[in-house]
């Protein structure tokens, strides 16, 4: 096929659940491609030499390779050319932000729609499954040596993944009672199924990696006692669960202030939580936006979201903001939160600033500055502030470590390695809040200064995998 044959093929879309429909439940919203959509979808890529979707990626998948391989009906080999350097194909296809990644890369997005890259290695697991393809790997025999990983989300799992085939006996302390950290109760199952998490706990399993649940570390156990049961080296991979404060009058003293990460655990967790009808969500990132479309479906039918800047400058991905719109969530432009308002204690309102926006800030965007004199008030029976996480250190109990003036991990931008040599740290309790396709990298990063550092190694000489911080 020519390159001109190749740019009159327009973007394959998937089919989605329709909006009345999917407010009522958490099933998938959006379904994946098949052989023939998929083939089609492929042969809009153009083969690059430079490979610039490669360079957008965070974890350097050879991108045009397996959709050369898909093109060619060769799908089995298409998902294994994606693993040998993803652990997690099914679960990036899903929640990546593949537009600021991969696709915001490809040469086609710069006059047109760029190749659905994620929806193509989204397929290869799908096509796995659907045919009852082996998606094991091969097991080394134990070497005898033992590393704690402190928390099962996407770097713990990818450093697990990575030693686990190197022969060391992982094991992986988790606070909570769920696998998967901030993949199963900050990812909503209508985005990311747990069937999904699932098969990534089985295949951790199937190489002896051993999940201790309920077990927080710096509470019930300490990081000096893990080394003292003779773990040789310990991940710390505790992501950044603690959301941030708005710092406005009557947030944290009234009933019906719930903050985001908090929301969606508990929901995802399964407890029963009503918040009421009337909802003001704070944020533009994909947290609010997954808080707000969870609590359509769990009852509220009036959801708001404030945000102080346009939806130019929101975060959140296009698609998600598209189905959060399609849903009959209101998005209050150029506004932000000034107060709680309160009767007995219980929240009636939250009292918002007007905001216009002024020069760029350090992020690159248009700084948003209030009007004076335009407040105004919206009803409500809750207000969950999503405007970021930070790092919980209750890990760190007994251990000095180096932080940074971010309250992250201050970590070797080579390695990994903490300021506590025995110690590794990865994801977004060294990043803060990023994409699962960073953290599973930086898992990648660390197993191997790991299992250097475990064979008395130089960590920094001669290696596979070179961390990308300074280009995040």
């Amino acid at each position: 096929m020519k390159p001109k044959e190749r740019l009159a093929i327009p973007r394959q879309e998937p089919k989605e659940l329709a909006p009345a429909e999917r407010i009522t439940n958490f099933k998938e919203v959006t379904f994946g491609f098949d052989e023939e959509t998929a083939i089609r979808e492929a042969n809009r890529c153009l083969q690059c030499k430079k490979e610039p979707c490669r360079t957008g990626c965070p974890i350097k998948n050879d991108i045009p390779e397996f959709i050369r391989l898909i093109r060619e009906g060769k799908f089995e080999e298409a998902y294994w050319k994606d693993r040998e350097t993803n652990t997690m194909p099914a679960v990036c296809g899903r929640v990546c932000p593949h537009e600021f990644q991969c696709e915001g890369s490809c040469v086609r997005g710069k006059k047109g729609d760029p190749v659905s890259i994620g929806m193509l290695e989204r397929f290869l697991t799908d096509w796995m499954v659907a045919n009852k393809k082996s998606m094991a790997l091969d097991c080394a025999l134990p070497n005898g040596k033992k590393v704690a990983i402190v928390g099962s989300g996407p770097a713990g799992i990818s450093v697990a993944f990575y030693l686990s085939r190197r022969g060391y006996k992982c094991t992986i302390f988790e606070k909570l009672p769920v696998f998967g950290g901030m993949l199963s109760v900050g990812i909503p199952h209508y985005r990311l199924p747990r069937d999904i998490i699932g098969a990534e706990l089985y295949a951790l399993k199937n190489c002896g990696v051993e999940i201790i649940f309920g077990t927080e570390i710096g509470k019930e156990k300490s990081l000096e006692q893990l080394r003292e049961d003779g773990y040789g080296a310990v991940f710390v991979g505790v992501g950044a669960h603690d959301s941030r404060k708005l710092g406005i009058d009557g947030e944290m003293e009234t009933e019906g202030v719930l903050h985001g990460v908090d929301y969606l655990r508990k929901v995802l967790t399964g407890e029963d939580i009503n918040i009421g009808r009337k909802v003001v969500v704070v944020g533009g990132g994909n947290v609010a936006i997954d808080v707000a479309r969870t609590a359509l479906r769990k009852g509220s039918d009036q959801v708001f979201i404030l945000y102080r800047r346009t939806k130019d400058e929101m975060p959140a991905s296009k698609i998600e903001i598209h189905h959060l719109e399609e849903e009959g969530v209101k998005i209050e432009m150029l506004a932000a939160p000034v107060k709680v308002h309160s009767e007995n204690g219980k929240l009636t309102g939250v009292e918002c600033i007007k905001m216009e926006l002024g020069p760029p800030d350090e992020s690159g965007r248009r700084r948003p500055v209030p009007k004076n004199g335009s407040n105004f008030i919206i009803e409500a029976d809750a207000i969950i502030p999503a405007i970021s996480q930070q790092v919980n250190h209750t890990v760190d109990k007994g251990v000095e470590f180096e932080k940074t003036s971010w309250g992250t991990y201050d970590v070797d931008p080579i390695t990994l390695q903490t300021s506590v040599e025995w110690i590794f740290a990865g994801g977004d309790n060294v990043l803060g809040p990023q994409t699962v396709a960073k953290a599973v990298y930086q898992g990648k990063v660390a197993a191997e200064s790991i299992d250097r550092y475990l064979q008395g190694l130089d960590i920094k000489e001669e290696r596979q995998y070179p961390c990308y911080m300074v280009d995040w």
